[in-house]
Formats: structure tokens, sequence, C-alpha cells
């Protein structure tokens, strides 16, 4: 019989115990059993008639007592949610009452859900009892969400244990959709705002944090920290979209004590929009005017929302149209004040990192020869490739290929990170818009952009996506020594590089000379450390070669008419 400590005798009931001791000290066992049940049993006298009815049924008593005790239970666990809903001091107190007389049994599983359920609906738990729980691991497993709220905000380390398989969950999610190859026509930044927020990650993440102002800012110390650690600017969008999903489920406690939000909330307009117009630049500048001295480490929150790719990828797109609307209305670059602040936004975003770690919560300047020189020299360059394409249109119209760019814009892109990002992003719209001579013009370039950014990930996976569109251009030698040999090759020895070069041949390879391609598989085989996911990537890779059908050229259709018998007219002679 079972000695276990289950509470029930600090709550005065009896248990096995108590009965082993009548049982072994009595003289008359059957007795001693018929005086526990009548000492312990259910005081109902309309159960105690129809107890010899249900004997003769052989329904035993314990489980009579089991049905019992769980109707009652129930009948409980309702009323603990009526109470709770009812949101009155008196009720808060009865539940409190409750807790206190069940608390000592909560060891008994069959007594834990009145336990477990009371202090669910309590809006402060006993740190006594808080304690308890932290103490036993099956017990704070069994607890719910919104108690363990209370345990965490005052264990920072074990909240950190609790979310960080979240965070890690979200990266590889992040990793996942930008190596993919088995979508060509999307992009990494296709998603709608509201549908990354629907992540099952994401969601869990909000269930734990709740309306809780001190978890939601753990969270973001967390990914401060992260950010800080490794530099992987998916923090930052976690950031944004975990306060973005916070707004959209109107928890203003937290919204309202959170700084950014009416910047960020401005920001995924922009995102949702697909472009920074006019009204919201205005808004944007407000905001980043606004920041009051003495307040200045804000700037450092405003720059991670700034540094989340989905927002740096759109300001630029908006940039390179505000750098295009140059080109058509003839001004330059240093006259638009919305363009400023574009490169203003950007400059910030770019600097989060340097900001957050030194402390020196400043915006960067930005140097004037920046607008009057590079930008000049991009619009420029857009100038030349409107004239060429509209050139090409012109029947014998020779087309002559850009010369290659200045010192100027070399020494802009090696030392500047604002100018490196405008001309990734012109050299996405080359690829978007197949201009493939300005794309073997700008491609081999972005070997020299500061920081090596060009081999950042997003702006890898988005060239990627549109040269694939490009595969029929792959014909050309000069755009084949441009992107494999010039940009991707050099770098291969990079897995993240290799891998969104696998992406590309998985769709081009069929359009690639056939010595080409084998001499490139042969190089990417030979690396003998390459991960696993890459392994994969490259026998799916060897395998698409090696199945290749290239699809069937369709023959006209014989024309079934009677005017297919008239002979053709003879030409009639020149006069």
């Amino acid at each position: 019989m079972s000695t276990k400590d289950t509470g029930l005798e600090k709550l005065g009931i009896a248990t096995g115990t108590h009965l082993h001791l009548a049982l072994t000290t009595s003289a008359d066992p059957l007795n001693a059993i018929q005086e526990f049940q009548n000492l312990n049993g259910i005081d109902a006298e309309s159960l105690k008639i129809a107890l010899p009815f249900l004997d003769l049924h052989g329904v035993k008593r314990l489980t009579l007592n089991l049905s019992i005790f769980e109707t009652i239970r129930e009948k409980l666990l309702q009323k603990i949610a009526e109470l709770a809903a009812s949101n009155e001091p008196e009720s808060i107190q009865k539940l409190e009452t409750l807790l206190d007389n069940s608390f000592p049994a909560i060891k008994n599983k069959d007594i834990r859900p009145v336990v477990m359920a009371t202090m669910k609906h309590l809006p402060k738990v006993k740190e006594e009892y808080l304690q308890y729980l932290l103490e036993d691991k099956e017990l704070y497993t069994e607890a719910a969400t919104e108690v363990k709220r209370q345990i965490w905000e005052n264990n920072q380390s074990l909240f950190g244990d609790e979310v960080q398989p979240l965070l890690a969950q979200y990266l590889k999610e992040k990793e996942w959709s930008l190596y993919r190859h088995d979508s060509p026509g999307l992009t990494f930044f296709s998603s709608n705002p509201k549908q990354r927020r629907q992540k099952e990650t994401l969601t869990q993440l909000l269930e734990m944090i709740g309306s809780n102002v001190k978890l939601y800012d753990m969270v973001l110390q967390f990914l401060r920290t992260l950010f800080l650690r490794t530099r992987n600017t998916h923090y930052c969008t976690l950031r944004v979209e975990l306060l973005m999903a916070i707004h959209d489920l109107e928890l203003n406690s937290i919204c309202s004590k959170d700084p950014c939000h009416k910047f960020t909330w401005c920001v995924d307009a922009c995102i949702r929009e697909k472009t920074v117009n006019a009204m919201r630049s205005r808004e944007l500048q407000g905001f980043l005017d606004s920041v009051k001295k003495g307040q200045e480490f804000v700037l450092g929150d405003l720059s991670m929302v700034l540094s989340d790719p989905y927002a740096l990828n759109i300001i630029l797109q908006s940039l390179m149209k505000m750098l295009q609307n140059c080109v058509n209305t003839d001004t330059l670059p240093r006259d638009s004040a919305d363009l400023q602040l574009l490169c203003r936004m950007t400059a910030l975003g770019l600097n989060a990192w340097e900001m957050i770690d030194s402390g020196h919560f400043r915006e960067p300047k930005l140097d004037p020869t920046f607008f009057t020189k590079f930008l000049a020299y991009i619009v420029s360059l857009m100038a030349e490739d409107q004239i060429r394409h509209f050139s090409g249109k012109v029947p014998g119209e020779k087309i002559v290929p850009p010369p290659l760019p200045p010192d100027m814009y070399a020494n802009w892109i090696s030392q500047s990170s604002l100018a490196s990002m405008v001309a990734m992003y012109y050299c996405l719209q080359c690829a978007r818009m197949r201009d493939r001579l300005a794309l073997v013009q700008i491609l081999p370039t972005m070997i020299h952009c500061e920081n090596d950014r060009a081999y950042n990930d997003t702006f890898l996976h988005c060239l990627t996506s549109y040269l694939i569109h490009m595969k029929d251009d792959f014909q050309h030698e000069d755009l084949c020594v441009a992107v494999l040999d010039d940009f991707f090759i050099p770098a291969s020895s990079r897995e993240n590089v290799l891998r969104h070069l696998l992406r590309l041949l998985m769709y081009i390879h069929h359009k690639l000379p056939k010595s080409k391609l084998e001499a490139m598989m042969e190089e990417i085989s030979s690396d003998k450390d390459m991960s696993d996911s890459v392994r994969s990537a490259v026998e799916i890779l060897r395998d698409k070669i090696d199945h290749f059908e290239p699809s069937p050229v369709a023959s006209p259709d014989k024309i079934d008419s009677p005017l297919m018998s008239v002979p053709a007219p003879t030409p009639a002679p020149h006069r």
C-alpha cells in the first residue's frame, strides 16, 4: 500500500497510510474497514440508500467514488472559471482562499487540476507557491503559461531557456526560405507582413509574453544581445514582427510602453504598401526628428527597426524609384528632400550594430559628395540603360556596351555601406529588368562592396531569383563569365554563397556550355568538408543534370483548309 505524501494529510483527509495503520492495529480488520468507510465516505443520505443497490450490480466503491469525484471536480473547475470571468475583488478573494485550502494537495494528481486552474486565474500568485512550482520539475511543466509568466518575471535565465528554442526555430525558418530551391518565382520579400506574423513560432512567443510588459522587455533584451553577438539581422526582423503582432492584438499596455511603436507601425505600413510615399516620408522624418535630448538611446531601437531586411528592402526600392524619377524629370539627387530622408534611414539601419555596440546613439552624418558624385553617377548609369533600351528597338542601331565604372565608384562602394547598398539594389534592378549588358558591367564590381555585403544571404537570394528568369541569357558568354567566374566562384568556398549558387544552377544548368557545367560541378564536388545540407543539394542538382530532357520543339499543326491548295500569286514585275 502506497505511503507517498500527496498532501491530503495536511487537509485532514485520511489516506492509505491511515487505513494501513487501522488494519495493523485492529483485532477485527473487517470492522476496521467498515469504520474507515463510515468516517471517510461521502456523507450523503441519498448515496447511502443507493450503495446496497450498486453493490448488487457489482459496482466497486472505488469506481463510484472516482465517478462522483470527477463530477464534483468538473463542477468546481466550471465555478472557478465563472469566478475568474467576473473580475470582481470578492471573486478574486474566493479564489485565493480556495488556493490556500487546496495547494497542500497539489501532489495529488486528481486534485492538481483544481489547484492549477485556480492559480491560472489569479492575477498574482503567492511567491511561496511559485517557488514550490519552480523547485518541482513535474509541477512546473504542468503549470499554465499564465502561472509560468509570474515565475519568469523574476527568473530571467529560466525565461531565456524557454525562449531560446523558439528563437532558434525562427532563424531556421528564415534560412529555409532563403535557401529553398523549389520556388524560383518567389523572392524572400514576397510574403505579406501579416502573413509572416501568423507563423507558429511567433504565435508561441506571443503566448509566452501575454500582456506582461516585463517579459516583453526581456525578449527585446535577448534580441539586442543576440544581434550584437551574431550580427544576424533576422533578430531585427523578429523585433519588428513581435511588436506588430502585439499591435494587431491591441495589447495597448505593451504598445504604449514601447517608444518605437508608432515608428515601427509606419515602417510596417510602407512594407505593406510596397513603397515609402511622400506622406509616409513626412511621418517617418517627424519621428526621427522628435527624438529628444536625453532620450537618444531610442535611436538604438529605431536603428534595429530599420536594420530589418524587409524595412531596408522597401526603403532601398523606394530610393531606386526616386533615382529613376531624377532620370525622368532631369533633376539632381541632391535636390530631393525625400531621397535624402531615404538615405538617412538606410544609413541609420546599416549602422544599427555599431550604434548599439558602442552606446553612442547618434545618426551617422552623410557626406554631401555622396549625393553630388556617387548618386549622380548611378543616375547617369540609369539614364544610359534607358537610352540603350530604346536604341535596341531601332532597326540597325548598333548597341554599344557600357564602359567600366570609374575609380570614384569603386572607392565609394568599398568604403561606404550606404553606397554599397545603393549599388547592390541598382544591380538587382538591372537583373529584374533583364538588362544583360548593364548586369555584365555592374555585377563583377559587387565583390568590392564594403564588408562583403554583396555576399549577404538576402541579396544573393534576390539576385539568384532574378537570374533564374534570365536563364536564356546564359547562352551569352559575357553573362556566364560575369555571374559565375567573376562573382560566384571567387566566394564559393563560403557555404552560404555555394548554396545560392546551387539554387541558381538547378534552373540554368541546361543553358550553360557542357564543358563549363562539368568544370563547375567538379570544383563544387571536390570540397570534402561540405555540410549535409549542401551535399544533399549537390546530389539533387546532379540528379537534375543526369535526368534532364529538353522540351520537345512543337511542330506546326497541319492546317486543313481548301485555301492551302490555291497556288500562291506570282509577284508583279518591278517597273
